[in-house]
């Protein structure tokens, strides 16, 4: 299965409120790789903010982006949070 991302949506706490094109909302934390390279960028609540989908997945103003199959792997059903 092909998978893409649609929209994109920061929540509190550095998690992303993802909908993937088979139109399935997924929370992915983004918070245990704040201390890793460029990611550490991030902590500024606008660049983390600055999120967007981009050629199926997402990315931030500072050029940063992840697989679209990372993100799906990575995350939690929205049922399993509380958004």
């Amino acid at each position: 299965m092909y998978l893409s991302v649609k929209k994109v949506k920061p929540l509190n706490d550095y998690k992303l409120l993802l909908t993937f094109g088979d139109g399935e909302e997924r929370v992915f934390d983004v918070s245990p790789y704040l201390s890793m390279g460029k990611f550490s960028e991030l902590r500024d609540i606008s660049m983390f903010n600055s999120v967007a989908v981009r050629f199926d997945t997402i990315e931030w103003a500072n050029h940063l982006d992840m697989d679209p199959e990372f993100l799906y792997e990575k995350s939690v059903g929205i049922e399993q949070v509380k958004v």
